[in-house]
């Protein structure tokens, strides 16, 4: 069956409201909405909603949502499906009043069949409650609603079932590639029916590369799986590189009708992994340069838009991730349609807990009933995506070190290569948390203490911490920095107890999943030839000895940074303070995490840059500056943040006092200079971890650095002030998009001089208006601290910038855009939106 989606005019009410006056019409017109929708995002945060920290402020809820519809007569005879992406959560379903079906867990996917509750050839009722209000039933911004597109299925009375076409590909090399397409086949027929099953490739330009074509007899009332084994000449593969898709279209045909037809795209390409020669792809080793993302997207929400998922993911893959770990829940069908068409490799993942709880409310409650479905749900929807490489089966799992979660790791294990051969199964292992209840013994193994004198040590008050630079060091933290990063953190990592406790779990999967226990990732192929080794949760601090692991050790595939994207929820945990905070439990009101190489708004910051020269994909040298406004002051944070830093040498009032000037370099030297004033020769390289530090006062003018290898001078890079004089600029990512009622135009405000130089220092007070074909969905800066809404639309701007996110309606035509401040005038913006 074709997927359509099914997103307009649903109207949504809240516990409170009445469910029934809406689906009588009894709302005002601006109550009708477009899915996907994020309930959360709306609500006023709070800093005494049960949910804290965890999901930034912002409470939970119970949410209906109400669709009036007609059902043609014409499908009496049909079967009629309603496919929900993710529905957060608790999803219980009702059409005409009765109850149709629903899903606990709000990031799988699930499907109703309508047909016994349908009044054909009148007017019907679908009603949908989002129940949302178990508050701390997530540690992250989990959202609230219909988050994800809901899709409608009609099935003639011979159909393809709902994700009923995979497609494997076994064979490939350079002459011949074949492509096995499975097919399942319903017939809700009183009758027996013979059909035709016609299965065709076309490539990139829609040019037919392989066909095949069988009859197939369904019995009345009965399902067959059809298989067709199609061979394609000279195949183009799919790669990070060269991500070339094919599209495999399956018709189903009695005489000349056609009765029904699925479409899916897929790729080429061959897996291998071993501990002798790591990841293979298509016979190539590729080491996994990896970010953690959450699912929300930042300003608009936990609502999960084609074009937002795209964005995130171009913006990834520019600054030099090849992977991305959906983290922690499967991820969403735009985002796998995205790293397909981009070349982004996927890691996705199932759950963050098993049975033990990390929250009160969590889906623990519900994972004993409910795992396996959600299993064959993920699998479904990932199974034809060629960015997927591998599974997750649950991260940080408190069971980890238990003779019962080693027997749950394996049934899951199982189960995901029951249902899919074609990939790998591993679990990302906390040693802290599964070794929590034997700490004791571990500490005074390591310490050479007894557990009579640790009690007595930690009866004492704690010494004030020392900061281990002027300007945001990253060695200092808050909390369990200790068994983070650092000598005890190596210590634990491979303390023999820790071995043992986990030995029996890390030997179920494919792989070997282990967040922050880097010192483990080199001494696992002593323990153990065979186990292969992925860091699947990392500091950006441990980047360099990290990197080198990965480079030096073929057992060891790569890195998964915490995080790649700042995202909403957990907030402050990668805020840098300086007035004294120490953790992030009681941090109001901050909303968005702090962290990641890329900002709330898709921005670039330093970590990125130092990253990407890191990875060996940056020659030019790079200059970082550590805010001037904290020079000297002594900070305090987690172990996650990178240091306090702005691609800037903008710092009116700064003049004549000292700063911290960084430059990231992969060179042996780099040299500073200011407006034409050298500041000496560093060096740098791996051997300095990448970067060499210069401190100096202030001036403005030009800062240059200049790479020097084998003594000879090589790249250069600038970075200049901007003057005072600037002028407002809005920048649209594209000028037409579709008018299909969710395609997004971003919008970047920031403050340019004469030159084009960006005057980050700058804060200005920007209103935002949006008329014609469009609607703005939100608008944000990335200040973490920020009261405002994302649904207000008047902002200052943050570290230079602001952002506007407009969708477009159905109608084709024009989207205006109009940016105005105080004393600068306004900037307007013409979008076109056109049918597709």
């Amino acid at each position: 069956m074709i997927r359509r989606k099914w997103n307009d005019n649903w109207v949504m009410t809240k516990a409170d409201e009445s469910p029934l006056m809406a689906a009588m019409g009894g709302v005002s017109e601006q109550n009708v909405l477009t899915l996907p929708h994020d309930a959360m995002i709306h609500e006023k945060r709070t800093k005494d909603t049960k949910n804290g920290h965890q999901t930034g402020f912002y409470p939970g809820g119970c949410y209906t949502y109400t669709k009036m519809f007609d059902a043609p007569v014409e499908w009496q005879n049909k079967d009629i499906y309603v496919e929900f992406e993710g529905v957060y959560e608790h999803a219980k379903v009702y059409i005409n009043g009765s109850y149709a079906g629903g899903h606990p867990y709000g990031y799988t996917e699930f499907s109703v069949c309508a047909n016994d509750y349908l009044n054909y050839g009148r007017q019907n009722m679908l009603q949908v409650i989002a129940n949302n209000s178990g508050e701390e039933n997530s540690r992250w911004y989990s959202g609230s609603g219909i988050y994800r597109n809901v899709n409608l299925h009609v099935g003639e009375p011979v159909h393809i079932a709902v994700n009923g076409i995979r497609v494997s590909t076994p064979e490939i090399d350079e002459e011949i590639a074949v492509a096995t397409v499975k097919v399942e086949l319903v017939s809700i027929a009183s009758v027996r029916k013979k059909v035709t099953l016609e299965t065709v490739i076309k490539d990139q330009n829609g040019d037919v590369v392989g066909k095949d074509s069988m009859p197939v007899t369904l019995f009345a009332r009965t399902k067959e799986q059809v298989f067709a084994r199609i061979g394609v000449e000279h195949p183009k593969l799919w790669s990070v590189e060269e991500p070339n898709l094919y599209t495999v279209e399956v018709y189903v045909k009695e005489g000349g009708d056609k009765l029904d037809e699925g479409k899916e795209p897929f790729g080429f390409r061959c897996l291998s992994l071993t501990a002798q020669k790591g990841l293979r792809i298509n016979g190539k080793n590729v080491n996994l340069r990896g970010a953690c993302i959450h699912h929300d997207n930042g300003i608009i929400g936990a609502a999960t838009y084609e074009r937002a998922e795209e964005r995130r993911i171009q913006i990834l893959k520019k600054a030099g991730f090849n992977c991305v770990r959906s983290s922690h829940h499967p991820i969403s069908r735009a985002l796998l349609d995205a790293c397909d068409r981009e070349g982004m490799l996927v890691i996705d993942e199932l759950f963050d807990c098993w049975t033990k709880a990390k929250n009160n409310n969590d889906y623990s409650m519900d994972m004993s009933d409910y795992w396996e479905k959600d299993a064959k749900q993920m699998v479904a929807k990932d199974y034809n995506h060629p960015c997927v490489i591998m599974y997750i089966s649950g991260n940080e799992i408190q069971e980890a070190a238990t003779a019962r979660g080693a027997q749950m790791c394996r049934e899951i294990t199982n189960k995901l290569h029951e249902l899919d051969g074609t990939r790998y199964v591993t679990t990302a292992i906390n040693g802290l948390l599964a070794c929590m209840d034997r700490m004791g013994d571990i500490i005074c193994d390591i310490t050479g203490m007894t557990m009579e004198q640790m009690i007595a040590m930690q009866s004492q008050p704690p010494e004030p911490e020392e900061a281990s630079s002027a300007q945001g060091g990253v060695d200092q933290a808050n909390g369990n920095t200790d068994f983070m990063k650092g000598p005890m953190a190596d210590a634990f990592a491979t303390n023999h107890i820790v071995t043992e406790m986990l030995e029996e779990f890390a030997d179920i999967t494919d792989l070997t999943g282990y967040n922050y226990l880097t010192a483990r990732h080199e001494m696992e192929h002593t323990l153990s030839p065979n186990r292969i080794v992925l860091g699947t949760e990392t500091l950006p601090s441990d980047l360099v000895r990290l990197w080198k692991i990965v480079r030096e050790n073929a057992h060891v595939i790569g890195d998964m940074t915490w995080t790649g994207w700042d995202y909403l929820g957990e907030a402050g945990s990668g805020c840098i303070y300086y007035d004294g905070r120490q953790g992030f439990m009681s941090n109001w009101p901050i909303s968005v995490a702090g962290m990641g190489d890329i900002d709330i708004l898709g921005n670039r910051r330093p970590i990125s840059y130092f990253r990407e020269i890191v990875f060996g994909l940056r020659k030019e040298p790079y200059i970082a500056v550590e805010r001037l406004e904290h020079y000297g002051e002594m900070p305090s944070h987690s172990a996650w943040p990178w240091k306090d830093e702005l691609e800037s040498w903008t710092w009116k009032g700064y003049e004549g006092k000292p700063c911290v000037v960084n430059v990231y370099s992969d060179a042996e030297m780099v040299e500073l200079f200011l407006n034409g004033t050298s500041f000496g020769k560093k060096p740098a390289g791996e051997p300095e971890d990448f970067y060499a530090s210069f401190e100096l006062m202030y001036e403005p003018g030009t800062l240059t650095a200049v790479n020097y290898r084998n003594k000879k001078e090589a790249e250069r890079w600038n970075l200049t002030s901007a003057s005072n004089e600037v002028t407002l600029c809005a920048e649209a990512d594209r000028r037409s998009i579709i008018a299909d009622g969710s395609d997004l135009v971003y919008i970047m405000i920031s403050l340019k001089d004469e030159k084009g130089t960006k005057n980050l220092q700058m804060q200005k007070t920007i209103d935002i208006s949006v008329s014609g074909e469009g609607t703005l969905i939100g608008v944000g800066n990335a200040d973490p601290g920020t009261e405002n809404h994302y649904d207000y639309p008047i902002w200052d701007t943050y570290d230079g910038y602001l952002l506007a996110v407009v969708r477009a309606t159905n109608t084709p035509g024009t989207i205006t855009v109009i940016a105005a401040s105080e004393g600068m005038g306004s900037q307007k913006i013409e979008i076109k939106t056109e049918a597709r």
